[in-house]
């Protein structure tokens, strides 16, 4: 379940309060004021045995006495009462509650827990929807609902906040009425029984009200669902979440370099990332956060330019500037003369450009001037320290003056306490972000700066994977079946060479000995240096038992190399089962880097991938990043950068770069291994030798799962689905390849755009277009496979046809479109994608397919009329139609 029935949260017809109280100070007594004075145009009817009237209303003695069914049910009463009232609100029709009272799980207690299963199941069949239990409220200033306990009524605004903990909410709400910001929508989750963060990502995402989300996150259910729309949301919206938790632990005991290394916190933070939110840090954070979305500047660079009248202050902005990534901008010439023609002759002369002490409004006013009439997009920062020679207020004015229409992302810093307020308020009420330091300024602005890179890395086409990358999955699952008939949970050496070779992940020349003279003859065989290793199931880091020599020649050498690591290893660990050894070719790579590639699980978000810089010392160094699978080139070298060793990556000195275009390769084979082997725990490939040349894995170690542990739905992002891909043989077209459609086909889809006419572009796309727009490009072919899918027909490497599909998170209903190369629409391209997207559609259990034609697009009316689509007229523009088609769930494909 996600958005259904939420509007009666947010917007119902009718709120019904069971347990309105006339007893001060009460929670029944605090949400039925506020319920009574948030300006609801509907009804409230107050529910209570023991009251005649709360706040000069009428009370009623129960739901059956009501005298019209609720839209809306808020609940503060005991908790061994809420499943029934949830069950009588249900029957009497209401589709949403909120559940106040707390006593349910969060008490630990298995009444608790018992209670709140039974709350579910009394409102599951009717779908009422329920907020909590144990919350502050909800607040939707559109809609005038206060249905909370909260001390101030909000104001209205475009920013929405979501927060698991109530005491969040009132906090952030007092902070932002006091400085004159409003909210659309604020939320307390809760427990989060039943409406989550995913729910409300999916529900603000399309309310036109609601310009910038703000969450309060202390954990996430249902991983899959919360990715998809959180990934959508940040398509559209600005997105801002603080992570509650920090420090908690994500594995206990890990015997991997990746477990230990990999905490809670690094997957959130990577699941952020690439859902495109923009994480904060502190409770200073999330008021910079709603100050900056509330004003929402344009910033579209992440260069500034610092307007002062005080030169230490602009000093202390430029330094938070710098150590949070951003740029003071360059000045121009043509900008400085301009300057130097209103400002004293002793002003800086550069940027801050710091317009001495003694400045008042006009200065101020002029200064601005000539910045914001200087071509370019950087924003600006003005600051102003309090003096006794110049006005404030005059100088806060003056800027908002010049900034109603200078098309700039302006923010503002006028320092101070009582001497501020007035100013201060002046933004507020002109819509100009203000704060209380340079700091804080600095890190609003940087907000809107990260806010734009990851829309960028959102929107970003990457690069073609090597067509001789062919995974063999079916190979590696045998590798599996293999070992779990062996027994093993680590897999032997030889295992892990054959799984990683399955997916083209560069090794040395690896044999397998059972005894010392077997580990000779081999060496004999390789003819050059190996690498002699211990082979035991037991025993993970072999270099801890001296496991490990290097740069043996010849077979003696081998030979008593091997003889006496059994000793050595058979005293540090007598317990552990010794098979034999693994003898490998010896790698001279003198300038290689060492890097780690690894993977892990999280409670949470399933598999997550790791990136850093490894070898023995790995722990100690912690120079690592985390990243959630499937990856791509793209995202592979976007989770390279977060790293250190990144830039030594690059070269440095004499030492020349290494082959980064390989090494992100195998994070993308990586990436692939776990998508299809749903039967891995844990793996590390450290070290990976990078260097100028290429890149080669050293060492590797996989884990498995129990069998009763693997789940094919486990990873938080759905994965390419191969299993959709079919060959056909099309009448007059021959020989095809329909599949859905990846990030990489960009090029292709910019051919298939360049075969097509003017007029099928304006008929599909309704309106001309000349060239593909990056952000169409991305949104054409990066698709979220759990929730929209595209089909593209190949012939080679050209695309002669598209159909696609997007769902909303019900599954309800699907949008559809379809498009043909113009000069194959004769040969019947338009119904056989049509069909095959029809099949899918019922496959997935999709309600209904909707799209919108047209008038005069008659071959697409006349296509989906043969196809059982009902025609109406769209309630939008007209000249547009409305095709619908009714699908059977479950029917095949």
């Amino acid at each position: 379940m996600s958005i259904r029935n939420l509007d009666a949260i947010f917007r119902p017809k009718s709120i019904a309060l069971i347990g309105a109280s006339a007893r001060p100070r009460s929670i029944g007594a605090l949400v039925a004021h506020n319920l009574m004075a948030g300006g609801f145009n509907g009804p409230i009817m107050l529910v209570n045995p023991h009251s005649q009237t709360v706040e000069g209303a009428q009370v009623y003695p129960d739901i059956a006495s009501l005298p019209s069914p609720p839209d809306l049910g808020v609940i503060a009463t005991p908790p061994e009462t809420v499943p029934g009232l949830i069950a009588e609100l249900a029957e009497r029709g209401a589709r949403g509650a909120i559940v106040i009272t707390a006593g349910f799980r969060e008490a630990g207690t298995d009444q608790g827990r018992a209670l709140e299963c039974e709350m579910l199941e009394a409102a599951r069949p009717h779908l009422l929807r329920i907020v909590g239990p144990n919350c502050v409220g909800v607040m939707s200033t559109p809609a005038g609902v206060n249905a909370s306990f909260a001390q101030v009524a909000p104001r209205k605004g475009d920013v929405a906040f979501v927060a698991q903990s109530g005491a969040m909410v009132t906090t952030v709400l007092d902070w932002a009425t006091a400085r004159g910001i409003g909210f659309s929508h604020l939320v307390s989750l809760g427990d989060m029984a039943d409406v989550d963060f995913g729910d409300l990502l999916d529900y603000l995402t399309a309310d036109p009200q609601t310009r910038a989300v703000l969450l309060y996150v202390e954990s996430v259910t249902e991983a899959r669902k919360f990715m998809s729309a959180a990934r959508a949301a940040a398509r559209l919206k600005p997105v801002i979440a603080i992570k509650a938790g920090r420090q908690a632990a994500g594995a206990k005991a890990a015997a991997s370099h990746t477990g230990a290394l990999a905490g809670l916190d690094g997957v959130y933070d990577a699941a952020f990332r690439r859902a495109g939110i923009l994480r904060v840090f502190s409770l200073d954070e999330v008021f910079d956060a709603v100050e900056t979305l509330a004003m929402h500047p344009p910033v579209k660079s992440d260069a500034l330019i610092i307007l002062t009248n005080g030169g230490g202050v602009g000093v202390l902005a430029t330094d938070a500037l710098l150590e949070q990534g951003g740029r003071l901008a360059e000045l121009a010439p043509e900008t400085l003369a301009a300057l130097d023609k209103v400002l004293p002759h002793t002003w800086s002369h550069g940027n801050p450009v710091d317009i001495i002490g003694d400045a008042d409004g006009a200065r101020y006013a002029a200064a601005l001037g000539c910045i914001c009439a200087a071509p370019g997009d950087d924003a600006v920062l003005v600051l102003n320290c309090p003096t006794a020679v110049a006005s404030g207020v005059e100088a806060a004015r003056a800027v908002v003056k010049v900034a109603r229409d200078s098309g700039r992302a302006i923010l503002t810093n006028w320092l101070g306490a009582s001497a501020a307020e007035e100013s201060r308020r002046i933004f507020a009420d002109a819509g100009i972000p203000t704060y209380e330091t340079p700091e804080s300024a600095v890190r609003g602005f940087m907000h809107l700066v990260r806010r734009r890179r990851g829309q960028q890395t959102l929107m970003e086409v990457p690069p073609s994977i090597p067509t001789d990358f062919a995974p063999d999955a079916a190979q590696a699952l045998r590798v599996v079946r293999a070992a779990r008939d062996e027994g093993d949970t680590w897999l032997s050496a030889q295992h892990v060479t054959e799984m990683l070779g399955c997916y083209g992940i560069a090794m040395p020349r690896t044999g397998f000995a059972a005894t010392p003279d077997e580990a000779a003859a081999l060496a004999a065989e390789f003819a050059m240096p190996v690498v002699l290793k211990i082979a035991s199931p037991d025993i993970l880091h072999k270099s801890d038992v001296g496991g490990v020599r290097i740069d043996l020649s010849g077979e003696a050498a081998v030979r008593s190399a091997a003889q006496e690591m059994l000793q050595r290893v058979k005293s540090a660990r007598p317990a552990a089962r010794l098979t034999g050894f693994t003898v490998q070719e010896m790698i001279r790579m003198p300038e290689a880097f060492e890097l780690i590639l690894g993977m892990a699980i999280d409670k949470t978000f399933g598999p997550f991938l790791l990136f850093g810089q490894g070898g023995t010392a790995v722990e100690v160094i912690d120079d690592t990043a985390l990243a959630l699978p499937p990856l791509n080139l793209a995202l592979a070298r976007e989770l390279m950068s977060q790293t250190r060793v990144w830039k030594q990556l690059q070269g440095y000195r004499d030492r020349p770069p290494a082959a980064l275009d390989a090494v992100a390769l195998t994070l993308v084979q990586l990436s692939q291994l776990v998508c299809d082997i749903d039967d891995i725990a844990e793996l590390d490939i450290n070290p990976l030798l990078a260097d100028a040349h290429g890149v080669v894995a050293l060492d590797a170690r996989i884990r498995l799962l129990p069998t009763a542990e693997v789940r094919r739905d486990r990873l938080a992002i759905r994965p390419y689905p191969k299993e959709l891909e079919r060959r056909e043989s099309v009448e007059g077209i021959g020989e095809v390849l329909l599949r859905p459609v990846t990030p990489e086909d960009a090029p292709a889809f910019i051919g298939l755009f360049k075969r097509l006419q003017p007029e099928d572009i304006r008929l599909r796309f309704f309106g001309a277009l000349r060239n593909v727009p990056a952000n169409l490009l991305a949104r054409l072919t990066q698709i979220d496979y759990d929730r929209e899918m595209a089909f593209a027909l190949f012939q080679g490497n050209e695309v002669l046809g598209v159909v696609r599909l997007a769902a909303d998170p019900d599954n309800a209903r699907a949008e559809f479109a379809v498009l043909v190369r113009s000069d194959l629409k004769a040969h019947g391209l338009g119904r056989y994608l049509m069909h095959r997207l029809i099949a899918y559609a019922r496959t997935r259990g999709t309600g209904e397919l909707f799209g919108e034609v047209l008038a005069e697009n008659t071959l697409m009316l006349n296509l989906c009329k043969e196809l059982g689509f009902r025609t109406a007229p769209s309630s939008g523009t007209p000249g547009i139609l409305r095709v619908e088609l009714a699908l059977q769930r479950g029917a095949d494909a």
